[in-house]
């Protein structure tokens, strides 16, 4: 996966002034800059010390983790309108240097992400709803296809009557399908309130973001903190902004291929599967197995033979092999440098916290602490010995 290829090259390119700065940042960073340096002294401190310092460290932490936990209704959607907000950041900044107020900015980028969203519900609403209508039709075919293959695992003991009665027959399925419609009914509530606090949030952030990162870099009483904010904020918008406008175009051309082949492969709902292959690939690693398996199961039950099943996901796989491992890489120009595993663990991680919606932010929650962390021990940093 290549997602973090060209970013690297975009925060050189700010080093060495290959940008434009906006007029917030100008200001900021030449009032910062004839402010004098604090001295620089080191606190001697011995091991008790360090100890009560990472026990201190520790306890915050699970506090911390515990607050995110339980306080998920409301820190949910306004995490993900100030990821959205951050995403959006060189739009609203373009629009700004046109002359455009910063709550007309607000307002015009809140209502195309409603739009957005509106388009997208109203478009599988309908594929939607024709599947939940045909779900037991698709159960009983879904048993009848799968029987032959069950039976010869003699170890699972499922034969025919298995489905007639008990805890797997068609109408347990069924009931719990209802149960299942019952949970979801019932958290569309709190869904509506959350969707209210992130259209509300996204548009107080947008119109309130210049002064909001004023008010941050002014927190900080030397010159090289502020400075140090200064590079950070920029560099974490402009991450953002950089990465998801070049994955929502090479992604969205991967769910039109996928909405192709599944047109090809007689898979129903071309578009919904189009639109879950868009979505899954934000998701690393996770959402290209859970696509491909899906795909796999889909065109075995509709095929009778197994092959030709098969032939729809592994037809996706290549494609999305593709994508990652060469055309990413081809846009965003160097190859991926974040580790492969803290980004798995980042989304099991948030996927246990925040559920669907966790798994959406993180990875773009990885990539602010990591350009956080890049930023902020930058001079630390071993430069390569070159070859004489």
């Amino acid at each position: 996966m290549g997602f973090a290829s060209g970013i690297r090259k975009q925060a050189k390119k700010i080093a060495i002034g290959e940008r434009r700065t906006s007029a917030w940042e100008d200001t900021l960073t030449t009032a910062t800059e004839e402010m004098p340096q604090a001295p620089a002294h080191r606190i001697q401190k011995d091991a008790l010390d360090v100890s009560m310092a990472w026990a201190m460290i520790g306890i915050f932490v699970i506090l911390g983790l515990a607050v995110l936990y339980q306080m998920s209704l409301i820190l949910i959607p306004i995490t993900l309108a100030v990821v959205v907000g951050m995403i959006l950041g060189m739009a609203a900044e373009k629009l700004s240097k046109l002359g455009v107020p910063r709550v007309t900015v607000a307002v015009i980028l809140s209502s195309a992400v409603a739009l957005v969203i509106f388009f997208v519900v109203s478009s599988l609403s309908g594929p939607l709803t024709t599947l939940t209508n045909e779900a037991p039709a698709f159960i009983e075919r879904t048993i009848n296809r799968i029987m032959p293959y069950l039976e010869q695992i003699r170890w699972l003991r499922i034969t025919p009557a298995s489905f007639q009665s008990g805890a797997i027959s068609i109408n347990a399925l069924l009931e719990n399908t209802g149960n299942v419609l019952h949970v979801v009914t019932t958290n569309l509530t709190p869904a509506l309130v959350q969707a209210l606090i992130f259209f509300a949030a996204l548009l107080l952030f947008l119109s309130g973001r210049v002064n909001l990162r004023k008010t941050i870099i002014l927190t900080f009483r030397t010159r090289q903190q502020r400075l140090t904010a200064i590079r950070v904020i920029s560099s974490v918008e402009r991450v953002l902004g950089f990465y998801f406008a070049t994955a929502s175009v090479i992604y969205a051309a991967l769910g039109v291929v996928m909405a192709m082949i599944a047109w090809a492969g007689g898979l129903s709902a071309p578009a919904l599967w189009g639109f879950f292959a868009f979505l899954s690939s934000f998701i690393p690693y996770l959402g290209i197995t859970m696509m491909t398996f899906s795909i796999a199961v889909a065109g075995i039950l509709i095929h009778n033979g197994i092959i030709i099943g098969l032939l729809p996901a592994a037809a996706f796989f290549i494609v999305h092999l593709v994508m990652e491992n060469l055309v990413f890489p081809a846009v965003m120009g160097r190859r991926l440098e974040i580790n492969p595993f803290i980004v798995f663990v980042a989304i099991i991680f948030w996927t246990w916290m925040w559920g669907a919606v966790g798994a959406m932010l993180a990875l773009p929650l990885s990539l602010i602490v990591m350009t956080i962390v890049d930023e902020l021990f930058i001079e630390e940093k071993v430069l390569p010995q070159l070859p004489k």
